[in-house]
């Protein structure tokens, strides 16, 4: 037996427990073969798949030849190959990981047995380099100060919002409306836990250079701005109430200062001598009320949906409700 099931077993949990790897790749000629060995190394009783992202070196071959299962996305972009994983791929416990040979595979079973004896929905993987040149400092910079912002506006929970390394129950990965098409899906991922206020947690794992031969392919500024993007639609769409009650706010106070003058002179005078001045802070009060009462309407909206996600995500049993079963059986 498999040190995939030995953790179940040490968990309560019945031999019915599948695992899955999931291997993001695109171009990864030069990594996959030690990122499968490490992971089959790692989780012997887990069936590991990679999917294809038009890759145009020999990925799929090389991954084919060491036992992975190998299906293609020809949708560019890592959003596009997730939302296929996520819909194509049956299993109770998720292992998402890019296949760049950056991340530590020996951890998993360590975050596999958090997320079962802590009945959680995701555990993501902390990167903690192991050199200098591991992380590259415009990326390490981003990272602090995207995930900094998501702290800020969602909730304190995790210091590593964009890892690519992360173990999932199956009611997170079935109940998770995958929008995002690019790297900005690791944003998605973590907004959508915090949003419905999943249990989940962070773990600290090893993050070392990438294998002679192999290429990131993040760009710093494009996909920094893809993700900034996605933080304030996302902060739109789930927070509707203080974005608009911000801007109703900022509008009304700028009607304020613009008419200020205009009044006083109205009360000492009689006259109105600035006309295009009130007619200017008349339209800034009307749009800072319209900007209020948007927020209003959008909040109820965003609460009708959160509660259909919410059940949504309460249909499919949660990993201590599962154990319990297996306690039982």
């Amino acid at each position: 037996m498999g040190l995939a099931m030995d953790l179940v077993n040490g968990a309560g949990q019945a031999s019915r427990l599948s695992v899955a790897v999931l291997l993001p790749a695109y171009n990864e000629a030069a990594a996959i073969a030690q990122v499968i060995a490490d992971f089959r190394a790692a989780l012997p009783d887990a069936a590991i798949y990679v999917y294809d992202n038009n890759s145009r070196d020999e990925t799929c071959a090389i991954a084919r030849a060491h036992g992975a299962i190998v299906r293609r996305e020809p949708r560019q972009g890592k959003g596009h190959v997730v939302r296929r994983m996520f819909a194509d791929i049956e299993a109770d416990v998720y292992i998402m990981c890019d296949a760049d040979d950056t991340y530590e595979a020996a951890a998993a079973p360590d975050m596999l047995r958090r997320l079962l004896d802590e009945g959680l929905d995701m555990v993501v993987g902390a990167r903690a380099a192991v050199s200098e040149t591991a992380y590259r400092p415009a990326h390490e910079f981003g990272n602090w100060l995207l995930t900094g912002l998501v702290r800020t506006i969602f909730g304190d929970v995790f210091r590593d919002m964009l890892s690519g390394y992360r173990v999932f129950s199956r009611r997170f990965v079935k109940s998770f409306p995958v929008m995002a098409g690019g790297f900005e899906i690791e944003t998605e991922l973590t907004i959508h836990a915090l949003e419905l206020e999943m249990p989940v947690a962070e773990q600290r794992t090893r993050f070392q250079d990438r294998p002679a031969g192999s290429v990131s392919k993040l760009n710093t500024i494009r996909d920094g701005v893809r993700i900034l993007w996605t933080i304030l639609a996302l902060l739109k769409q789930e927070r509707p109430m203080p974005l608009f009650g911000l801007i109703g706010a900022a509008l009304m106070l700028l009607s304020l200062g613009a008419a200020w003058p205009v009044v006083m002179e109205y009360l000492a005078t009689g006259l109105v001598p600035r006309l295009p001045t009130a007619v200017l802070a008349t339209g800034l009060m009307l749009l800072g009320w319209f900007a209020l009462f948007s927020g209003l309407i959008l909040d109820t909206v965003t609460r009708g949906r959160q509660e259909a996600k919410r059940l949504r995500y309460l249909a499919f049993p949660g990993t201590h409700a599962w154990q319990g079963a297996g306690e039982e059986g």
